[in-house]
């Protein structure tokens, strides 16, 4: 089983960025998958997470990010509109059975994709 989270790079402020996660060995449509972000330096938060039916936002992403499925790829996206400096993040997806908060209970990492928001 492994994800790969993909779509990173370096955006304006007010930019716009596609963030990817794509499973293999596992099918993402009988899981739920969050979208995490970590600093150097700062402990890794959940930024938004999706079920079958639902969606979960954290403050400082919500109405700004938006988080999809696509169970035919088995891909799960984050679009992330309105960039911020402070979103700079290396960013994570990850499975669990349910939108919880813990990090603990995700599983199969992945290596991350690196978002850089500066002028």
């Amino acid at each position: 089983v492994q994800l790969q989270a993909s779509g990173g790079g370096l955006v304006q402020p007010g930019g716009s960025l596609r963030l990817s996660c794509a499973a293999s060995g596992v099918g993402l449509d009988y899981y739920a998958v969050g979208w995490f972000r970590q600093v150097p330096g700062k402990e890794r938060e959940r930024i938004a997470c999706i079920t079958d039916d639902t969606t979960y936002y954290e403050d400082p992403v919500k109405g700004r990010f938006t988080i999809s499925r696509d169970n035919a790829k088995n891909t799960v996206y984050l679009q992330m509109n309105s960039l911020e400096p402070e979103d700079t993040a290396v960013y994570y997806c990850a499975i669990n059975t349910i939108c919880g908060t813990s990090l603990f209970a995700y599983s199969y990492w992945g290596l991350g994709t690196q978002v850089t928001v500066s002028s």
